[in-house]
């Protein structure tokens, strides 16, 4: 029996700009996405049973083939052309569920990894990537992580300057958002502001955190806010707790804040935990 366990680390959007629609229903982006310490563990185990199982450690996740980290399972062993040993996988969520953070595409790609491993496949970053494109959009970010640019429909990913160290807390609502329903909604109107992803990428370059801060912008939180004010709500308590920037990430509704270290971003938890049970203490990856 061999079993390998991977932190599945969260995504936040620095920016995020929708494009356009392709004919087969995808979206083109331009966004600059940003790994957190904010993990999910995933063990993964062969066991010789001949069979796929997932446990997970939120009992209302689903635990069967709707669940990505078992489609990244039999993906992988139809891309090696391998019959599935028994492989038994375990998921011990932190990351909040469809909030925004990549945090099914993340276990996907911790899955794929560990696989790769276990079985010594070494099929590389590219492959590896080929085979999470198939399962979502989000995965190949997760394989590599970092700081980095994503265009097309989010697979064309160009690695950028780390950002400088910094802390962000993030704030989950008492609620989820759909991310086909924000599409839609985005398709039936044109953004009024677009993000400064060009600023961004300098920023970047130069190390100016400030600047990086200043520029965060995301421009799917105008339709999701405009349906939940308390995204506004949050992301205006951040700023009023000494955030140097705010905004929402992905889809929603997980909205964060930007803190200049450690003492500002902790202090702001504490002012706020009160308000937004689901709040959380990160540091830039």
């Amino acid at each position: 029996m061999k079993e390998l366990t991977r932190e599945a680390y969260a995504k936040i959007n620095f920016t995020l700009d929708v494009l356009g629609r392709l004919p087969n229903g995808y979206h083109t982006v331009r966004m600059v996405m940003q790994s957190i310490s904010l993990h999910d563990d995933v063990t993964v185990r062969l066991d010789g049973s001949g069979k796929m199982t997932l446990r997970c450690s939120l009992p209302y996740l689903p635990v069967d083939h709707t669940n990505l980290a078992w489609r990244a399972a039999n993906a992988f062993y139809s891309a090696v052309g391998m019959r599935d040993p028994g492989t038994s996988v375990f998921i011990r969520k932190r990351i909040p569920v469809a909030a925004g953070l990549a945090g099914g595409s993340t276990n996907a790609a911790a899955v794929l990894r560990a696989l790769d491993t276990l079985h010594g496949t070494a099929l590389g970053d590219g492959r590896l990537c080929e085979i999470g494109l198939r399962l979502g959009a989000d995965v190949p970010y997760c394989l590599l992580g970092g700081t980095m640019l994503a265009e097309g429909i989010g697979e064309r990913l160009t690695r950028l300057p780390a950002c400088p160290e910094g802390w962000a807390v993030l704030i989950k609502p008492p609620f989820s958002v759909s991310t086909a329903a924000v599409y839609a909604a985005m398709d039936a109107s044109q953004p009024t502001a677009r993000p400064d992803t060009d600023g961004m990428l300098r920023a970047l370059d130069a190390g100016d955190y400030q600047g990086v801060c200043h520029r965060l912008y995301n421009v799917m939180e105008a339709v999701t806010g405009a349906k939940h004010r308390q995204i506004h709500e949050i992301r205006s308590r951040l700023l009023d707790c000494g955030a140097l920037g705010a905004v929402m990430s992905g889809s929603g509704p997980t909205t964060y804040g930007l803190f200049a270290g450690e003492a500002q971003a902790r202090a702001a938890c504490e002012t706020l935990k009160p308000e937004y049970p689901e709040i959380f203490l990160c540091k830039i990856l």
